[in-house]
């Protein structure tokens, strides 16, 4: 029996490119949607016929924004899926979209098209930080958005934030949090800021005219953050995402926060009267797409720039949108390279990708299951070494990061990859 897979579609076109992003986007590229959507469709149904038309169980359209793209074009996109792939009746299909780029009549039409999933780059509730990052919505069309998706029937919506920003001040940063708790998603994603390598903010950190990031303070942000959501009914279940057992809709009464103005994160948490849900390993609303790629598991990545992913080989496409639509075209394939995984490479990133989950961790049924050995005999060593730092924690049935080892994830991650 085919394994099944997971869908990645790649969008890569925005309507502005923000200064800290380096994903593979291009923004005033508007020319190429047709072009860029029928070589999609293409090598979707290549790529199925191919495997015999396997089972696809999550399906993620990403970019970029795909929400710039036409409604009719990410149509066809989706049905070529459903025609070259045989889409689980209760797959989750997942699209990105940003607050600046759709309405009620946009939500509906992902609706219409099958989306069950939404995911927001809200980022910020704060209109000075927003501008800041370059981003194209303010705070009120970023509420006025997620409405929207609400009223078009969207009851699975995830909102994504960035924090540890320069100079970013602890009390803004408090209210974006109570702001997103008291929208209600079901999901909420915390992402701190990175300065990439490339990207128009190095090059200004460089120069001096922003300062660096301030680790410590994110740092205190993140354990801040965390506190708070637990108190506010999240649960926890990777290093940077948080889930609801159930949907908002389905909840009552809506929460109400007792919290002054200005006041920090850390002050609001003891001001909120919810549950806290304990459910590790079977959170409804934890994206199953990305449990994919931390369960080092099976996905298939279309569009430029694009990875894929099978236990022993990994493969990406060429970036540039232009050179994508010509080779897919032309029948040549989109591949720009390619990795054989060997096995001691494969053990460590099962290792660095399961210790992401935070309560699930690394199962030892698991790791066993995959490579013929016990997880004991292969880390032994490693795993009793960060355990004596605090950093990991050995239970019967699994090793998991501590709440030290969450911060310091980088450091024990390394202990478990090949020295190069």
């Amino acid at each position: 029996m085919t394994t099944p897979l997971a869908l990645y579609l790649h969008i890569p076109f925005c309507a502005v490119r923000c200064h800290y992003c380096d994903f593979n986007t291009y923004a005033g590229l508007d020319g190429l949607f047709e072009g860029y959507a029928a070589a999609l469709v293409q090598e979707i149904r290549s790529a199925g016929a191919a495997r015999g038309r396997p089972t696809a169980r999550t399906i993620f359209i990403g970019g970029g924004t795909p929400t710039v793209l036409p409604a009719d074009l990410l149509t066809q996109v989706l049905a070529a899926c459903r025609e070259a792939f045989d889409v689980a009746p209760d797959a989750e299909i997942t699209s990105e979209a940003n607050p600046g780029t759709v309405d009620q009549e946009r939500f509906s039409a992902l609706r219409t098209m099958g989306v069950n999933r939404l995911s927001m780059g809200v980022q910020s509730f704060d209109d000075e930080e927003l501008r800041w990052l370059g981003r194209i919505h303010g705070a009120a069309e970023a509420e006025t958005a997620f409405s929207a998706a609400r009223a078009a029937g969207f009851t699975n919506i995830n909102l994504d934030f960035i924090f540890g920003l320069p100079d970013q001040r602890p009390e803004t940063w408090a209210h974006t949090l109570s702001r997103a708790v008291e929208l209600g998603p079901e999901h909420l994603s915390l992402y701190s800021l990175i300065v990439e390598h490339g990207t128009p903010l190095a090059d200004q950190v460089r120069r001096g005219l922003i300062s660096e990031p301030d680790d410590d303070l994110a740092a205190d942000m993140y354990e801040g953050a965390s506190e708070f959501l637990a108190a506010a009914g999240y649960a926890q279940y990777e290093i940077s995402n948080w889930a609801r057992e159930e949907s908002a809709n389905q909840r009552t009464p809506a929460l109400a926060p007792e919290r002054s103005a200005g006041a920090s994160v850390s002050e609001s948490t003891n001001r909120w009267k919810a549950p806290i849900r304990h459910s590790p390993f079977a959170i409804r609303y934890s994206c199953q797409h990305n449990l994919v790629y931390w369960r080092r598991e099976p996905y298939l990545g279309f569009g430029a720039g694009a990875h894929s992913f099978e236990p022993e080989r990994r493969w990406w496409h060429v970036r540039p949108a232009p050179e994508y639509i010509r080779r897919v075209e032309a029948g040549v394939s989109p591949e720009a390279g390619n990795e054989t995984i060997d096995r001691r490479t494969a053990m460590g990133e099962a290792m660095m990708l399961g210790l992401r989950l935070t309560e699930e961790g690394m199962p030892a049924a698991r790791f066993a299951a995959q490579f013929g050995e016990t997880l004991e005999d292969v880390f032994g060593d490693p795993v009793a070494r960060l355990a004596n730092r605090g950093l990991l924690e050995r239970l019967p049935d699994r090793v998991r990061l501590t709440a030290q080892g969450r911060l310091l994830g980088n450091q024990v991650f390394a202990a478990f990859l090949p020295e190069e």
